[in-house]
């Protein structure tokens, strides 16, 4: 069974995100072998300068490696990534599927994003979209697409 890992800075704070989280991971049981990987967030200033900032991604990048399997296949989601339409995701499931992937990995960043080295890690960088929005709901809405990709690969009416 495929094995699904979302790997993220920082911890969820909202019950109500806690919960969306915690109903998608449940039904994506049927699907994959789904899990959350929370590192800690690195502490810093109100205000961090440039050098401040590229600490917090390179101690924040070093924790989040060192979550990942070697043989894992990575994904960066980061706001320079290409976005996909539900369907093309759903499709990026099924490919890895049928290439002998068994271990996806994919990543959300704190606050500041992800290091230059977890970016070379992933062999796709994905954005949600143009916008912005806090990486905690990043990861709800994350959550959402991957059942949302295997429904549509399984033929459920789930998509719409």
């Amino acid at each position: 069974m495929l094995k699904v890992n979302v790997v993220c800075v920082g911890k969820l704070k909202e019950k109500y995100l806690k919960d969306a989280v915690a109903e998608y991971s449940k039904r994506l049981q049927a699907f994959c072998k789904f899990e959350i990987t929370e590192v800690d967030e690195e502490k810093t200033t109100d205000s961090p300068n440039g050098s401040q900032i590229e600490n917090i991604l390179n101690a924040e990048g070093k924790r989040i490696l060192s979550k990942i399997d070697k043989s894992a296949k990575v994904v960066a989601m980061c706001i320079e990534g290409k976005q996909k339409s539900s369907k093309a995701f759903a499709e990026f499931f099924g490919d890895s599927a049928v290439n002998g992937v068994s271990n996806i990995v994919f990543v959300i960043g704190g606050s500041w994003g992800l290091s230059q080295e977890v970016k070379r890690r992933a062999v796709l960088k994905l954005s949600m979209s143009e916008m912005t929005f806090p990486h905690q709901l990043a990861r709800v809405m994350l959550c959402e697409q991957i059942y949302r990709a295997f429904s549509i690969n399984s033929g459920s009416k789930y998509h719409k």
